[in-house]
């Protein structure tokens, strides 16, 4: 099992079909919370995403390999937006 702090910060996520997911901005609990530049685009622009830990096959250096093909993994993400302005 991976440990949360093998998981460096500005780690590339990659899925298991060798897509690049997002980067890593820091762990947060069970979840890796990715940087804002990897949002995509319209309504998810500018917002956090998440992938839990448990998808995270491995860590070699400063690549985080997931056991779930990167557009699988995408739908895992969980998205937490600000609050209504």
């Amino acid at each position: 099992m991976v440990e949360a702090a093998d998981i460096k910060e500005h780690a590339e996520v990659i899925g298991a079909d060798g897509v690049h997911v997002g980067t890593v901005d820091r762990v947060e609990g069970d979840r890796i919370k990715l940087t804002k530049k990897d949002s995509g685009e319209g309504s998810h622009e500018g917002h956090h995403h998440y992938i839990s830990i448990g998808l995270v096959a491995e860590v070699e250096g400063d690549k985080v390999r997931l056991s779930a093909d990167g557009d699988v993994a995408v739908t895992f993400e969980e998205e937490q937006g600000g609050g209504a302005a």
